[in-house]
């Protein structure tokens, strides 16, 4: 079995509140299926990790503890809860003013886990960057491209992926799926 050295998720995180907004149709289960978090945990991703292996992983604002309790779940430590910062611009190069529990989100956290002692391999890779929003959720592929450079080479995995790209394997239910997590019992 692959194993991965790298593991780049956004987790399509469950809400209670199914949709949102004026239109009823903003909240991520309007956009595309969602998964509890014990059905996150469930996924088998220790088997398929390097020895050392570097997470970084998207998560909900209002969600921190799940997202603690995910990575603890799939074998990893937390080393920075804001590893990346995605500051949120529209097309018009304003700052988004998006949907919020307590304040309106206009950026979005992405954690850096490890397993073992992976090493950074660029020490010049910033925190935040400023990029414009695509479709919901998706992630700027700048962010994919910063990912390389601060872990270096190596089997690199995407999942809850939205499309492929060179040199990445890629799981989830909107791309053709390059490999297959089992899920523990």
């Amino acid at each position: 079995m692959k194993k991965y050295s790298v593991i780049y998720a956004d987790p399509p995180w469950s809400f209670s509140n199914k949709k949102t907004g004026g239109s009823m149709k903003s909240g991520a289960a309007a956009q595309y299926d969602t998964m509890s978090i014990e059905q996150l945990k469930k996924l088998d991703v220790p088997a398929i990790c390097a020895d050392d292996c570097v997470l970084v992983m998207w998560y909900v604002g209002s969600q921190p503890q799940e997202a603690i309790d995910l990575c603890k779940a799939w074998g990893f430590t937390i080393k920075n809860m804001n590893g990346f910062i995605w500051v949120k611009l529209t097309e018009m190069f304003l700052q988004f003013f998006g949907m919020g529990f307590w304040t309106r989100a206009g950026a979005e956290c992405a954690i850096i886990a490890t397993r073992g002692k992976p090493k950074r391999a660029s020490a010049a890779v910033r925190q935040v960057r400023l990029a414009l929003i695509g479709r919901h959720s998706e992630k700027p592929a700048e962010f994919r491209a910063d990912i390389e450079k601060l872990c270096g080479d190596g089997n690199k995995l995407e999942m809850f992926a939205r499309q492929s790209a060179a040199g990445w394997d890629v799981f989830g239910n909107q791309v053709e799926n390059s490999i297959t997590i089992n899920t523990k019992e």
